[in-house]
């Protein structure tokens, strides 16, 4: 007769949990690498149209939204408090098109739009058409966590605003004389030719003149290996008609899950049709394709052959990095866990 060595409860015990964890959950990955990227809009942004007064301002604020991000993620914060934080240092500074310094719509009034997204949970808030809150991304989170709904407009999103709690300001808080003259000139070029339609105008760089679509967006990973999306924009100037674009569509300009996060910036008619943002890490979920091998396929193949100019910044679980543009520039920046921020403008 086969003699077997005797095995203690306590070990059967031990290794029937194993077995158990095993045949249930996938094997552990390595640690994330946690971090945060930025971007302040894509567009004909060129080198010899920049100062390098106005560059070194951009590069600044750029740098600081970055650090005000990394500064969460580095005390263990979620990555919905740092995309919080980095968005809102984007949305005081008119250098953007988002809170102070937005785009005019065609009556003349700062019309803002944004959106929030938790990669872990799906859970998402956005609001439309602000004219009075002084910073929209932190209202998309009040709807994403204190509401039943995912997206609230108008005179609606700022009664709850209200009811949150969350600042208001003047509507004059946010005119910029660069953008009302921008809307001016947009107005002039639709006088001079009566009978067509409205068209909708890239906001033009108060810097540069040159044209760019100006949104502000932030994806973070934090050091629990949760992503976590947001944008802001004032849209696009001369607009009417209600118009909302992309920014705070969920799927569109701005997205999270498990895999990635999205955040665009570009003509929103573009990113609403081909469902941006979701399509990036519908990819790397269905194709099992890499990130950066994702967000180009979009960016740089579907849209272009679509029409649509823009970018994206878009970042894995792993921590890996994706930012391409399919525009002469792209406002952008990365920071890691060394803490060293990096920051870019053109197509370098």
């Amino acid at each position: 007769m086969l003699s077997l060595p005797l095995v203690g409860c306590a070990s059967l015990q031990a290794s029937a949990r194993d077995e158990a964890a095993l045949a249930t959950e996938a094997p552990p990955a390595r640690k994330p690498q946690w971090g945060i990227v930025i971007h302040g809009g894509a567009g004909v942004i060129r080198r010899d149209m920049l100062s390098p007064e106005k560059e070194a301002a951009y590069r600044a604020k750029l740098t600081e939204s970055l650090q005000a991000g990394h500064a969460v993620l580095a005390r263990g914060g979620s990555s919905l408090d740092a995309v919080g934080a980095a968005l809102r240092i984007l949305e005081d500074s008119p250098l953007f098109n988002a809170g102070k310094g937005a785009v005019f719509n065609h009556d003349g009034q700062n019309e803002l739009d944004a959106a929030i997204m938790d990669g872990r949970t799906l859970r998402a808030g956005a609001v439309a058409g602000l004219h009075h809150v002084k910073n929209p991304i932190d209202l998309a989170r009040k709807v994403m966590e204190n509401s039943a709904h995912v997206m609230m407009v108008g005179d609606g999103a700022e009664a709850f605003a209200r009811e949150q709690g969350i600042e208001l300001v003047p509507a004059e808080y946010f005119r910029t004389e660069e953008r009302w003259e921008q809307l001016q000139k947009a107005l002039e070029k639709e006088k001079a030719s009566p009978g067509k339609p409205s068209s909708l105008q890239p906001s033009r760089d108060p810097a540069t003149g040159e044209e760019k679509f100006g949104t502000v967006g932030a994806v973070a990973l934090d050091q629990a290996g949760n992503l976590a999306a947001g944008t802001s924009t004032g849209g696009m100037t001369n607009k009417r008609y209600g118009r909302v674009g992309d920014s705070p569509i969920i799927g569109a300009g701005t997205y999270a899950n498990a895999h990635c996060a999205v955040s665009g910036t570009g003509h929103g008619e573009f990113f609403i049709r081909y469902t941006v943002a979701r399509d990036i890490c519908a990819r790397m979920e269905y194709q099992q394709l890499p990130l950066q091998e994702s967000a180009n396929a979009m960016v740089m193949d579907v849209l272009v052959k679509a029409g649509g100019e823009g970018g994206v910044i878009a970042m894995d679980a792993q921590g890996n990095v994706a930012m391409p543009f399919n525009s002469p520039g792209m406002y952008r920046g990365y920071m890691g866990e060394d803490g060293t921020p990096h920051v870019a403008i053109f197509q370098e």
